[in-house]
């Protein structure tokens, strides 16, 4: 081996000792975790008492299904706003344009307990500021907390607040990047402003709004501070309890470790799955 060579390895020995003690190993050894009953002591190989229970669990199936919820009503709710929102804030008629970047950035950086509480007081049945604002226009006030349905509401709402901005602004770099001579010629032929968007915008768009669908597809199958903060640990009766939920759940609560990484995996295979499926929609045609 070439002396360079070895110079650049010995220099990346440190990080990828690090790597493999801390990442690549516990990796591994949770998949093996995974096929092991946990629930005696010592911990014995049992293909059953994991991935079998997994696939006859209605608890596993209620948190699949509230996840899928999230993720087919959010992620596209929170992609569209994100692009408006981009659109909004490249517009040269805007003023003060860092500023609001920030402001649309800023819930990304609020720290998750802070805001999770700001929202629990918003949506309380008793004296929130959402209730009110509802009865003002002669609408009954909702039990958010109470009600599976408005539970589920107000995760969609309390995601979408938080990482839409982030999206945004992901676009937003997107946008600057297409030349403007595009858009001058499309003025030249005399093409409205919307169908400029429709037919130049989204199309020289697509990688980069595919790019912020596969990371908002990763975050909500993982999705966990919502439904832990805000609506009490998945309430009421499990009715916003998704899968990293139900993983923190087994794991840290009942330590039933080897449940726990099958939920995991599960996760990941599915984040796995909808991702590449994403990304054969949104390919290039040949």
């Amino acid at each position: 081996m070439p002396f360079r060579t070895r110079s650049a390895y010995a220099f990346l020995a440190p990080y990828l000792l690090v790597f493999a003690t801390f990442w690549l190993w516990p990796i591994i050894n949770s998949f093996l975790i995974s096929f092991q009953n946990t629930r005696v002591n010592p911990w014995k190989f049992s293909l059953a008492s994991n991935w079998g229970r997994l696939f006859g669990d209605p608890a596993f199936y209620n948190a699949l299904y509230n996840t899928l919820i999230i993720l087919v009503i959010q992620v596209p709710v929170m992609i569209a706003l994100a692009t408006v929102m981009a659109v909004l804030l490249n517009s040269p008629l805007l003023k003060a344009r860092p500023l609001f970047r920030f402001a649309f950035f800023a819930p990304v950086v609020v720290g998750e307990v802070a805001y999770a509480a700001v929202f629990r007081l918003m949506f309380s049945i008793d004296f929130g500021i959402v209730n009110k604002l509802i009865g003002a226009v002669g609408i009954a006030p909702v039990s958010w907390f109470d009600n599976a349905n408005a539970a589920m509401a107000l995760v969609i709402i309390a995601v979408t607040w938080r990482w839409a901005g982030y999206n945004a602004i992901i676009i937003l770099a997107g946008l600057q990047s297409i030349p403007e001579d595009v858009y001058e010629a499309a003025t030249l032929d005399r093409v409205s402003k919307v169908q400029q968007f429709f037919h130049i915008t989204l199309p020289l768009l697509k990688p980069i709004v595919l790019f912020c669908v596969v990371l908002s597809v990763i975050g909500t199958m993982q999705l966990f501070t919502e439904p832990f903060l805000i609506t009490n640990r998945g309430g009421p009766g499990g009715g916003t309890e998704t899968l990293g939920l139900l993983l923190y759940r087994q794991g840290f609560t009942s330590l039933n470790f080897g449940y726990a990484s099958a939920i995991a995996y599960t996760i990941a295979a599915l984040a796995i799955a909808i991702s590449l499926f994403n990304l054969w929609v949104g390919r290039e045609p040949k």
